[in-house]
């Protein structure tokens, strides 16, 4: 089990990144805009870096729904490798079998 701060860390900064998502996709679409004048973009530039930090997409951490472990995650499941094994040796996930040879 992973530390409760890192889990309520992740899920604070979940949060704050959807709320601040549409005022950084704007600042973004600006800041790319090779059509507008440098001092727009440079402005734009200097807006996005007084947001915080904890709302940018690539901060967020995948974690285990179950066990909250960040290491050994499955996106289609949203789990770690542990607790899918564990879930489908019970036979919690339909269509997952284990395999034998």
């Amino acid at each position: 089990m992973a530390k409760s701060s890192s889990i309520e860390k992740n899920k604070n900064r979940t949060v704050l990144m959807k709320n601040q998502k549409m005022g950084r996709d704007t600042l973004k679409a600006i800041i790319y805009n090779k059509d507008l004048p440098l001092e727009d973009r440079i402005r734009a530039t200097i807006k996005l870096s007084e947001r915080p930090r904890n709302s940018s997409l690539t901060r967020i951490r995948n974690r285990c729904e179950i066990s909250g472990r960040s290491r050994g995650y499955y996106r289609k499941f949203q789990m770690s490798r542990i607790a899918l094994r564990e879930l489908g040796n019970q036979g919690m996930i339909p269509g997952l079998t284990k395999s034998s040879w």
